[in-house]
């Protein structure tokens, strides 16, 4: 009985003929008393036994196959400067790793209604209507040996806003002076294609742009550093007008750079080698064509 009901949790409600998109305690208990195998079953009975094996149907995790035909390769060269070497060789003492990305159309929402701080027994207190005061964009780059940040606030992405990150970072040391900088970047259109290699390299001939692969921004360092400033300082989102935003935004980087340190990454070679073993067994990586 027991396996029978786990069984019922691990199938898409498609395959048992329900209008769903994803499966509850209350609709697997439907499913056995509709198939007769008991006459009388409570919820959390069934709660129990599937939190025996951590089956939690309710829930749901995105994911996606690589598409990217170099994803090896694209993959392993961003690994390789994250470990500090670059086609076999350590990177030396003046060569630099720095990753970007930016955030678009963060609202400056003002709220209708003064936040109220957290008081004992509750929450801090966010009014739920607010006004729109504008939209701005957020550009990060993130140099990963260092744990430095550099950061700035556009009206919009873009070619031209991204030329801007990398010269406030290259117009400085020790970048200035550097023998190489490799700028790590997802395929996002302000720094997408040849183009963009091209672009990078006339205006700064010591900088080398490394693409992570097709949707493989989780490569890409500095999306953990945009993900806690998201949390830390964009949620809630509670500003007076897109001055208000953009300070925020500028003084959070002081704010974090003061105690911040490399990120541990520990996404290896190894472990690269080892994923695409696992999504073989399941299917196919997708040719070039």
């Amino acid at each position: 009985m027991v396996v029978e009901v786990k069984a019922i949790a691990c199938q898409l409600p498609s395959e048992l003929g329900l209008p769903l998109s994803r499966l509850h305690v209350p609709d697997i208990r439907q499913e056995v008393l509709r198939r007769g195998l008991v006459a009388k079953i409570s919820g959390s009975t069934i709660w129990r036994w599937l939190s025996e094996d951590a089956i939690r149907p309710w829930a749901h995790r995105s994911w996606i196959f690589p598409r990217d035909p170099q994803f090896e390769a694209k993959a392993g060269q961003v690994l390789d400067l994250y470990a500090g070497t670059f086609e076999g060789k350590r990177l030396r003492r003046d060569e630099y790793v720095v990753s970007a990305d930016e955030m678009p159309s963060i609202q400056a929402l003002a709220r209708c209604h003064p936040t109220q701080p957290a008081g004992p027994g509750r929450p801090m207190r966010v009014e739920h209507e607010y006004k729109r005061r504008g939209t701005l964009a957020y550009m990060a780059a993130w140099d990963v040996h260092r744990a430095k940040v550099f950061g700035r606030c556009e009206p919009t992405t873009g070619i031209v806003p991204f030329a801007r990150l990398v010269a406030q970072v290259m117009g400085q040391e020790p970048y200035a002076s550097a023998r190489r900088v490799f700028w790590v970047v997802d395929n996002g259109s302000s720094h997408n294609g040849a183009a963009a290699v091209r672009r990078l390299q006339e205006a700064w001939p010591r900088s080398v742009l490394v693409h992570t692969p097709i949707h493989a921004s989780w490569l890409n360092q500095v999306e953990i550093y945009l993900s806690i400033t998201k949390r830390k300082a964009l949620t809630p989102r509670d500003f007076v007008d897109l001055t208000d935003a953009e300070d925020r935004l500028l003084r959070f980087e002081w704010y974090y750079e003061a105690s911040a340190a490399p990120f541990e990454w520990k996404f290896t070679r190894v472990d690269l080698a080892a994923l695409l073993r696992r999504l073989a067994a399941h299917q196919s990586l997708p040719s070039a064509a």
